[in-house]
Order: C-alpha cells, then structure tokens, then sequence
C-alpha cells in the first residue's frame, strides 16, 4: 500500500506493542497484530494483513526467543518436535484461508478473538514441573496439538503462543515460564511458514513488515 507519514508512525507504534506482548507471555501480541494492521496501519486487504503480520511477529519472536534462551527457559527438544509437526499444518492452513474471502476471514478472526479472551479468563493454580519434557509418553499429545495449532496458525496468520502455551502446559506439564520461552520458537517457525505462503503469491506488504518489525 502506498504509506504515507502517519501510517509509518502507526506501524511503529503497533509492532512496538505486539513486540513487548509476545516477549511477556510468549503469545497474545500476535493475535493483535492483524486487527491494529487492518483497522490502525490501514492494510485494506486482509489477506495482506494476514501475511505482513505473519512475517512480523515471527521475527518478533525471534527477537525475544534469544532472552528467554539466555536465561534457560527454552526447552528446545519440545520447542522442535512442536515446531517441525506445527509446520505441516500453518502450510495446509495459510492455504485455506488465502481460498477464503477477506472480510469472512476477519469475522471468523473476530470469533476467535472472543474464545481467547474467555479462555484467558481462566485461572491456573498448578505451578507445573520444572523437570517436564517431551518424551515417549506425550509426544502423540504433542505433536497433534502443534498440528492444530499449526493449521490456526496459518488459517489466520497469527504466531499462535495464546494457543501454544496452554497447548504445551496440557500436553507436558511444564511450567508457564518454560512454556512462554518454548512457544517463543514454535511461534517464529509457524509464522514464517505462513509468511513464505502468502510471500509466494504477492500477499506480504515489505515496508509495512518493516516498520513493524523495527517496532516490535
């Protein structure tokens, strides 16, 4: 889209709080970034929103994946199983909702939006298992919980930690801490599979990336 002064100023800002979400909880900025792209920056198309968002909270996540590494909250064999089975479905998932029209899209976006807050609602008393990890035991859990989140992922072009955090804490009983740093990678291979799908057929806005990744 053509930018002019203000919308630069507004994709600045916008990634600036997307950024400081995702590095917080290790999700919820990404599910923000579609809507502030539509209705703040200006992106007409939502498809387009779509992949710049995916492109920008990745590396968003990328950025933020290093503090939590350095300070030893990644657990990296959990971050790749969820990761590597995650990419199947944001492929199979960016896909489906480049064949949906835009404005669907963004309603179906707007439904999901409410069941997130309400599920975020919901308290959590049980600290976790430091010592948890991805094993023998819960690897099926894990592996089709990242292909659903994968498949959301892709479908509406969001990094996908609102889900991926609960997702590994279900699936390992990990504590919150090392699933924020976990979902970090998770977060940044999922949106650069969606962002390479709508990247190959034009539907990435390059300046607005930018902008917002320099925010974030």
């Amino acid at each position: 889209m053509q930018m002019g002064a203000e919308a630069g100023v507004a994709a600045v800002l916008c990634g600036v709080v997307v950024g400081l979400v995702l590095g917080l909880v290790g999700g919820g900025g990404s599910i923000l970034a579609v809507p502030l792209m539509v209705y703040v920056v200006g992106v007409r198309d939502p498809h387009v929103a779509i992949g710049t968002s995916a492109l920008a909270v990745a590396v968003n996540a990328l950025v933020s994946l290093g503090g939590h590494a350095r300070a030893g909250t990644v657990k990296w064999r959990c971050a790749s199983i969820f990761g590597a089975c995650g990419m199947a479905g944001a492929l199979l998932g960016a896909e489906l909702g480049k064949a949906v029209d835009g404005q669907r899209l963004l309603a179906a976006f707007a439904l999901l939006m409410i069941v997130v807050g309400v599920l975020m609602l919901r308290g959590r008393r049980d600290l976790g298992n430091p010592g948890a990890a991805c094993n023998r035991d819960n690897v099926g859990k894990v592996c089709a919980c990242a292909l659903g989140t994968g498949g959301l992922s892709g479908f509406f072009g969001i990094g996908g930690g609102f889900l991926i955090v609960p997702g590994l804490i279900a699936c390992t009983g990990m504590p919150i801490r090392n699933a924020i740093g976990t979902s970090l990678f998770a977060v940044a291979v999922l949106g650069l599979t969606t962002a390479l799908s709508y990247a190959l057929t034009g539907l990435v806005d390059w300046p607005v990336a930018a902008l917002f990744i320099a925010g974030g």
